[in-house]
């Protein structure tokens, strides 16, 4: 079956994966039952939905004890008219609805994460599950967020998943958010906990935002320090039936959803796709005739380290070979997704694929023949502005370098695919390379207080150390050979160190670098300073915005050339141009 019919038998469902009931001890309103819970998504149209009451099964216990007492009067003959009703209605709404058991866990610091089960899961292996993490016995009925010191959060991830749940990060860009956004502390504690391979998703608020400042695009996989590229849903984590009118903080059942395309309504289906590495298979669910466009969004975000665009794919003007090209880079890289059918640019109209069965065979055949060692490449279609769009998604490589005609390996420099050269092969090569000399850390260590607290803020002009950006390239020394200067250039994403570039034999960045090095040196007294940090130059290169930036070290300035917003952290930020800071 082709990835095109098997896609045209799945179905959109909608979800809710965070309601909270009763069971919950701040629920925020009197005399709700779970039918009235099931009722009401029923009208918001739900398909899916998850109990997660905080730190207990309570409110999902409750509701099956319930149905088992209606059906055990049933079975003796003394079911009374309304019971008989209730169970009726019981039995409507759960042929409708998957509901699916699961809890809200308070790990330590206060972090939510939630746990989503198949119904096929006991409450009572739900329960040890909780006791597991730490959850006093004698709270597990209470619904508290408020539990002392329980379970940090790599091991929640890791428990959940081991037992066969899904892991999600609760609202994971707010309060008591894994994420810690706007935050400038957490360091190597926010990247492990946003992403630490048992965690199957984030659960964001502001999944609709399309700006470089939304939590999607922060883990779309293009940062330097965060790598995986993150699955974003949202949820309406409704402690209430309704949105209360008074406070649009609150919200009701169904205010926030999220479909996933599903062969089937199932935990299982569900499950599988959480693990993948289909990101078109989740999107915000949108009530109005304007369908979520997943090629048009990645367009708004543009070509980066993760995805490229490619209008054709015709051999004659090497359309063909540019986009294996891509696959390469990325395999060699990070992964990422190429784009066949449209340009990078959001306001060009799509120019689709026609013969979309023979490009996709024409892709497979290409790959297989070209790319050594075998990579394996998932290709599909998806639809954007009624136009059918190619998209191959590309893994990172377990076995690297990856090349082209035995010979040719590309690698991915941010927007761009080029040719590695010695140095770069060489780390392809060593970079999987067993190190049984060094110990591994372990991946749940628990942080003290005073690591997870806020840094006192430097004074201005202090000496207080700034790491370099982490993106744009750094030229770290010059030697003369023969007349012509060669140059030793650091990635800044990577760290990786390219010896021998002269600016004949440079790619277009580290050219653009040599050439300003060379011809336009930086002046301190024209430097735009905030203490130790300071802009040179502001410029728009293929639509993205780029920094040189400068840094006082001792008596010496480190100058880093063509720096990107995406790298920019800390002071670093004050220099963003209104266009990248925009939210």
């Amino acid at each position: 079956m082709t990835n095109k019919s098997r896609r045209s038998k799945m179905h959109w469902y909608r979800m809710d994966l965070h309601l909270h009931t009763p069971a919950s001890n701040d629920y925020q309103e009197t005399g709700t039952s779970y039918l009235d819970i099931l009722r009401h998504a029923e009208m918001r149209g739900l398909d899916i939905i998850a109990f997660t009451d905080h730190n207990t099964i309570g409110g999902y216990r409750s509701m099956m004890e319930e149905i088992e007492k209606l059906a055990y009067l049933e079975e003796l003959g003394r079911i009374q008219p309304r019971e008989k009703r209730d169970l009726d209605e019981y039995r409507r709404l759960l042929d409708k609805i998957l509901v699916l058991p699961g809890f809200e866990f308070t790990a330590t610091f206060g972090f939510h994460i939630l746990g989503i089960f198949s119904p096929d899961v006991s409450v009572r292996q739900l329960e040890h599950i909780l006791l597991s993490l730490n959850i006093p016995p004698n709270t597990l009925d209470e619904g508290s967020s408020i539990v002392g010191a329980s379970s940090d959060v790599l091991t929640a991830y890791r428990v959940i998943n081991e037992a066969g749940g899904i892991a999600i990060a609760a609202h994971a860009n707010s309060s008591h958010g894994v994420a810690m956004r706007g935050f400038d502390f957490g360091g190597q504690t926010k990247i492990a906990y946003t992403q630490d391979p048992h965690l199957h998703a984030l659960e964001v608020t502001d999944l609709e935002r399309q700006n470089r400042r939304s939590t999607q695009r922060f883990f779309d996989g293009s940062k330097p320090e965060y790598p995986r590229r993150m699955r974003c849903i949202q949820g309406s984590d409704a402690h209430r039936l309704l949105a209360d009118p008074r406070n649009q903080k609150y919200l009701g059942v169904g205010d926030r959803v999220t479909e996933v395309l599903l062969p089937e309504c199932s935990f299982d289906a569900l499950l599988e796709v959480m693990q993948s590495n289909d990101f078109a298979r989740t999107r915000p669910y949108r009530s109005s005739h304007d369908p979520y466009d997943h090629v048009q969004t990645a367009r708004e975000e543009g070509a980066n380290i993760v995805q490229s665009f490619h209008e054709s794919l015709t051999r004659r003007g090497g359309r063909l070979y540019a986009v294996i090209a891509d696959v390469c880079a990325l395999a060699n890289t990070n992964g990422g997704t190429v784009y066949i059918g449209v340009s990078a640019k959001p306001k060009d109209a799509p120019v689709g694929v026609l013969n979309v069965k023979e490009s996709i065979d024409t892709l497979h055949t290409e790959i297989e023949q070209k790319i050594t060692p075998p990579i394996e490449i998932d290709i599909d279609i998806l639809e954007t502005h009624g136009k059918s769009v190619i998209r191959i998604q590309v893994p990172r490589g377990d076995d690297p370098p990856y090349a082209i005609d035995d010979n040719k390996i590309y690698v991915r420099d941010e927007a761009e695919t080029n040719l590695a050269v010695r140095d770069e092969i060489v780390q392809l090569v060593t970079q999987n390379l067993p190190t049984p000399s060094l110990a591994q850390p372990s991946a749940a260590v628990p942080l003290t207080e005073k690591q997870i607290a806020p840094p006192a803020p430097s004074a201005p002009g202090g000496k207080g150390t700034v790491d370099p950006p982490r993106t744009g390239v750094e030229i770290i020394g010059t030697e003369q050979h023969k007349g012509r200067k060669h140059h030793v250039m650091r990635d800044l994403r990577n760290g990786s160190v390219v010896k021998n570039v002269t600016r004949s034999s440079a790619r277009r960045l580290w050219h653009y670098a040599i050439t300003e090095k060379e011809s336009n040196p930086v002046q301190d007294n024209k430097v735009e300073w905030h203490g130790d940090v300071g802009l040179w130059k502001r410029y728009k290169r293929g639509g993205t915005v780029r920094y040189d930036l400068v840094q006082r070290e001792d008596d010496d300035l480190r100058v880093y050339y063509g720096v990107t917003y995406d790298g920019m952290h800390g002071p670093w930020q004050a220099f963003a141009a209104e266009e990248d800071n925009n939210d």
